[in-house]
């Protein structure tokens, strides 16, 4: 009677299925994953038409006055931030993108009083920006106005129409800022609380003790968990991305194409915050010091890097902080290729420093992981 031999590659892909029945099961992984996403992006969807950014990016008309009171008060704003560009063609880009909020222009005018004109000319692809913009530059014309030009008329005035000054191109919607954020929230969860508390799990329960009695290996152990892990997010990123889209007007730029290179973010992200999974279930002396080691990883990243809010909204000594958080640079990448378009070398450097981390993450979790 002959018999088969065993195969490691079969005996993966039942644990596979076995775990992923495991986890559509459970409430807890369909809540994290699906429901809490969607709240927060109805929630934060509808607080307002912005991404909570008041730290503005401008640049300046090549024929814009410097030489006055005005342009030194906006350079010295902590609100504004004036950025230069080598050509023009870059300048184009960052606008029709809606990486600045706009130019600026400042005149001076043939009379004494007011002494000038602004105005500033934008797109509808900085629709969260320049609409807070212009407040922010009135209110430094009015404090100028109050302080040294009091009982005259205001020193200087807006010249601003928003059909010539706004050009139509791809409109900025508050959900094309929350969901890539949000995304990148129910990723990060499902990495870190999703793989601690299964392989605690599976080795309180002597459930890895039993594995290790029958001759799969033990890289296939974790190939096959960690494999339902994956096929159960990239669900959840499909259902989160297409019903944003249409739905809620999410902007795909290329359509299928812009779906699949956010899958592949997807699937790197949920690569690297598997590892702090593996870390934390490896640290974990109880089921019930899981959480509270979770939340040191993931608590921070859901805070302040940029999931909710741009990361131009906190203090600068926070930001350099923010920056190095691998969130953040997920964030940032999902949301260039979503909105900007931009291709895996466009963004080639959040991808670098996504891949970094994962080395460095995956180097502790071999030295910390625990078998039994």
């Amino acid at each position: 009677m002959s018999t088969q031999p065993f195969s490691q590659f079969r005996a993966m892909t039942a644990i596979t299925r076995a775990s992923l029945r495991s986890i559509f099961r459970s409430p807890s992984a369909v809540v994290f994953s699906f429901v809490f996403p969607f709240v927060f992006i109805l929630v934060f969807g509808f607080i307002g038409n912005n991404a909570g950014t008041p730290v503005f990016r401008i640049a300046l008309d090549k024929d814009c006055d410097t030489s006055n009171e005005l342009f030194d008060s906006i350079l010295a704003s902590r609100s504004l931030r004036i950025v230069s560009f080598e050509t023009e063609k870059e300048l184009r880009t960052s606008l029709v993108k809606g990486r600045i909020a706009g130019i600026l222009d400042i005149r001076k005018t043939n009379t004494s009083i007011p002494a000038y004109t602004y105005s500033i000319k934008s797109t509808t692809a900085s629709n969260d920006k320049w609409p807070a913009l212009l407040p922010v530059i009135n209110n430094i014309v009015s404090q100028i106005s109050n302080t040294k030009y009091i009982n005259r008329p205001e020193y200087a005035i807006p010249d601003f129409d928003y059909t010539r000054d706004i050009e139509q191109v791809r409109d900025y919607k508050t959900i094309d800022f929350i969901l890539p954020g949000q995304l990148g929230f129910s990723l990060l969860s499902a990495g870190v609380f999703g793989v601690a508390f299964m392989f605690f799990s599976l080795r309180n329960t002597l459930v890895l003790k039993r594995f290790f009695a029958t001759p799969i290996s033990r890289p296939y152990i974790i190939l096959g968990e960690a494999l339902a892990r994956v096929i159960f997010q990239m669900l959840t990123a499909i259902v989160i991305i297409l019903v944003g889209h249409f739905l809620f007007g999410f902007t795909l730029v290329h359509g299928f194409q812009t779906l699949l290179i956010m899958l592949l973010l997807s699937f790197l992200g949920l690569l690297v915050f598997m590892g702090f999974g593996f870390i934390v279930s490896g640290l974990a002396k109880s089921e019930s010091t899981i959480p509270p080691l979770a939340n040191i990883i993931t608590l921070p990243q859901f805070l302040i890097s940029g999931t909710f809010f741009s990361i131009e909204a906190f203090p600068k000594w926070l930001q350099p902080i923010s920056r190095m958080m691998p969130l953040t640079h997920l964030n940032n990448a999902m949301r260039a290729v979503a909105f900007e378009g931009e291709s895996l070398w466009g963004i080639k450097t959040e991808i670098g420093i996504l891949l970094l981390w994962g080395i460095v993450v995956y180097a502790a979790a071999i030295k910390i992981f625990k078998w039994e």
